[in-house]
């Protein structure tokens, strides 16, 4: 069942809520604020830094795109420590951990299905795939791996099926033909397997004319990220000094993303597509940043920063979920309209500005309720 309880802040790895509510913080508005604030200066680095927030077009990569990747792994990140529980005297209480996973993978999906407009009834023009059902599906088989591989096989074990995910991709998509479609097209947007498949079997409207960014072959890699989060957990909730865990994230994130930028060259980055080179990118970066994360709240002790971004993470899905059904703007323009014939070039910015406040205001009062929406 879905979690929404007065719950004990103690003994958690406030590292891993805060990169979360960084992650969420930009999908609140924050990103939207950016361009604006960027826009004002018109100058070509500027310009230039503006476009680190859109989505890449098709290949490329950009800091906006590392956003729900990101997500998923700090998805996978947290399984070990929330299966822990399930854990007792050397046995698993598997009825229990399937009832919690199952109950999860089911609200989270439903979620996503009403933000794309499911209560609606216009079954025929809505889009079915999308962010919240992706993350389900992923959690879900990355958390059922997690439980039935033995702990002592954790790594191999889930190292092996990430790099047969990704070697499988990549060799499906290269060389499956797409009726039709000439062999050197095969990660356009018309040609790819990916999008075939969507436009095959996916009812309803796609996220883009010849397929969707959350369909059914992508998930595959993009359950790779999840676990590739997984394995990562298992590494922090080992027993293992903190400096020994924040050296080798560091190494992994580097040679991660060295792997990525090589696998490029024949597999180039693709967020819609979900590429094997983009699953390395992303995943080395989501490295990068949980160690610095780390060093900073965990290891140093420097927690007020984060703090900020500690009362989204505790709500993540809340908000996300929340703003996909409710439009906080009309409040935000109920409250502030009057000022805004007053700023000039400057009303768009204070407008992001309040929504944002707004959006974090509401989590903060959730926050020192201590109510927690999980699923």
């Amino acid at each position: 069942m879905t979690d929404i309880k007065k719950d004990s802040l103690q003994g958690r790895t406030l590292s891993i809520d805060a990169l979360r509510g960084f992650d969420m913080f930009w999908i609140m508005g924050s990103s939207e604020l950016a361009i604006a604030l960027l826009m004002l200066g018109k100058s070509n680095w500027a310009l230039r830094l503006a476009a680190e927030f859109r989505h890449s077009g098709w290949n490329g990569f950009t800091f906006y795109d590392l956003i729900f990747p990101l997500f998923l792994f700090i998805v996978g990140l947290a399984i070990p420590f929330s299966l822990s529980k399930y854990h007792r005297e050397n046995r698993i209480n598997y009825k229990n951990a399937y009832i919690r996973i199952i109950s999860r993978t089911i609200i989270l999906f439903f979620l996503g299905l009403c933000i794309n407009g499911f209560l609606d009834f216009n079954f025929a023009s809505m889009r079915w795939p999308g962010v919240l059902q992706r993350i389900a599906i992923c959690y879900m088989l990355a958390a059922l791996l997690t439980l039935h591989i033995p702990s002592r096989f954790q790594f191999l074990a889930i190292g092996i099926i990430i790099g047969v995910i990704l070697i499988g991709y990549w060799l499906v998509m290269r060389y499956v033909p797409v009726p039709g479609v000439a062999a050197g097209e095969y990660l356009s947007r018309e040609g790819n397997l990916a999008g075939y498949i969507d436009r095959l079997l996916i009812p309803g409207r796609l996220y883009y004319e010849f397929g969707d960014n959350e369909g059914l072959l992508s998930t595959l890699p993009s359950l790779a990220t999840t676990l590739s989060g997984v394995l990562t957990g298992r590494f922090l909730k080992s027993e293992k000094p903190q400096v020994f865990k924040l050296k080798w994230i560091f190494i992994s994130a580097f040679i991660t993303v060295s792997f990525g930028v090589l696998w490029n060259f024949s597999f180039p980055v693709n967020k819609i597509l979900w590429t094997s080179s983009f699953v390395l990118v992303t995943s080395g970066c989501s490295l990068f940043l949980l160690a610095l994360f780390y060093w900073l709240i965990d290891y140093k002790g420097y927690k007020k920063w984060a703090f900020p971004f500690i009362v989204i993470g505790m709500n993540a899905i809340t908000i996300y979920v929340v703003q996909g059904l409710f439009d906080f703007g009309i409040i935000v323009n109920i409250v502030i309209h009057g000022f805004l014939g007053y700023l000039g070039p400057a009303k768009d910015i204070f407008f992001l500005i309040c929504l944002v406040a707004l959006k974090w205001l509401f989590l903060y009062f959730l926050y020192k309720r201590k109510i927690f929406f999980k699923v």
